[in-house]
C-alpha cells in the first residue's frame, strides 16, 4: 500500500491517497474516500459518506459523520464535533443527511461543535470551544457560544488601518490590494455641525449611477461577503464606524472607516465584506453601476477562479 494503517486501526475503505497515516484506534468506513498525505490521528471515527481532501489533518477524539467534506489543507483539532441532523431520533434516520463543507485552509480549533449544513469558507479560523451555528465567511476568526465575528485573518505586510484622513494613513494605504484607495471627502465642521460633500465629476474615479446606505448592522453581523464583476464602488462612514477588509485573491487588507472625510474605492473583482459596525454606523455605498444580480461573486471559491 502507499499509505500506512497502524496495526490497531481499522480502514475498511481503499480510496486513500499516497502518503496517508490512519493511526491506532481509528475506523475509516468503506465508502469514505482519504486524499494525499492526510493524518488520521488515534481514536478517529470515520463514516461512509465522507470526503477529505489532501494534506488535512484529523486530530484524537473526532467524528466525522455522513454528509462531511473537508477541503484541501484543512486542521480538525481535537475532539471537534460535527453534526449531520438538526432533529435527531433514535432509530430515525433521514432520507439524506445535510452536507457540511469545510472549504481549504480552514482550521477548526479543539472542542469546537458544527452544526449540519454549515459552509465553512476558505482560511477561515473557528476558535477552541466555539459552537458554529451558520456560514463561516473566507478568513473570519470566529469565537464563542453561538460563534460570532470577532476580525478576519489578513496579510500583516500589506494591511493598512485608517481612522481619518491623515496624509500618513493614506500615503501607507497606497498599499491596499486590487488597486482599492483611500480618497479624502471634503468635510467642513463648525458649530452648526459637520457637512461632507462629494464632486462625482472629480472626487471619485468613477460616475455614480446607483447610492444605497446600510444601517443598524448588528455588532456580530457581516455585509458584503462578495465581488463585482464589472462595478466599482466607493464606501464611506456618514456616521459612526465600520471594518471593511478588501481581498484580491492573493493579498488583504482590513480598513477601519469611522471618519466621513475619508472613503475607500473597490474596484472591480476584488472581494469586499465589512463587519464590526458600530451601533450607530450609516455605511454610503456609491456604485459605478445599477444594481445587476449577474455582476455578483458570491463564492468564495468562484472567486479564486476567476484568477486561474
Amino acid at each position: 500500500m502507499s499509505y500506512y494503517v497502524h496495526p490497531q486501526g481499522i480502514c475498511e475503505t481503499e480510496s486513500v491517497g499516497d502518503g496517508t497515516r490512519v493511526w491506532a484506534f481509528t475506523h475509516v468506513l468503506r465508502g469514505a474516500v482519504i486524499g494525499n498525505d492526510v493524518n488520521i490521528n488515534d481514536h478517529v471515527f470515520i463514516e461512509n459518506d465522507v470526503v477529505v481532501g489532501n494534506r488535512v489533518t484529523v486530530k484524537s477524539g473526532v467524528q466525522l459523520w455522513d454528509g462531511v467534506r473537508l477541503g484541501d489543507d484543512v486542521f480538525v483539532g481535537p475532539n471537534v464535533s460535527f453534526t449531520n441532523d438538526h432533529f435527531p431520533r433514535s432509530k430515525q434516520y433521514p432520507e439524506k443527511f445535510l452536507q457540511t463543507i469545510v472549504n481549504s485552509g480552514a482550521s477548526l480549533g479543539a472542542g469546537s461543535v458544527i452544526l449540519p449544513g454549515i459552509r465553512i469558507g476558505h482560511k477561515a479560523m473557528i476558535g477552541a470551544g466555539a459552537v458554529v451555528t451558520r456560514d463561516v465567511p473566507p478568513y473570519a476568526i470566529i469565537v464563542g457560544s453561538p460563534g460570532r465575528i470577532v476580525g478576519f485573518d489578513t496579510d500583516s505586510s500589506n494591511s493598512a488601518v485608517v481612522h481619518g484622513a491623515g496624509d500618513d494613513e493614506l500615503k501607507a494605504a497606497q498599499t491596499l490590494p486590487g488597486g482599492c484607495e483611500l480618497i479624502p471627502v471634503k468635510v467642513s465642521r463648525d458649530k452648526r455641525g459637520t457637512l461632507a460633500a462629494i464632486e462625482f465629476d472629480a472626487g471619485l474615479p468613477f460616475t455614480p449611477l446607483r447610492f444605497f446606505t446600510v444601517s443598524d448592522v448588528p455588532a456580530h453581523e457581516a455585509r458584503g461577503l462578495h465581488a463585482h464583476r464589472q462595478c466599482a464602488q466607493f464606501l464611506v462612514t456618514s456616521k459612526g464606524s465600520a471594518r471593511c477588509l478588501v481581498d484580491d485573491g492573493r493579498y488583504r487588507s482590513d480598513i477601519l472607516l469611522s471618519d466621513p472625510s475619508t472613503g475607500l474605492y473597490i474596484p472591480p473583482l476584488v472581494w469586499g465584506t465589512q463587519y464590526e459596525f458600530s451601533y450607530d454606523a450609516v455605511l454610503s455605498v456609491f456604485a459605478s453601476l445599477p444594481y445587476d444580480y449577474w455582476d455578483y461573486v458570491r463564492d468564495y471559491e468562484e472567486f479564486l477562479s476567476l484568477f486561474d
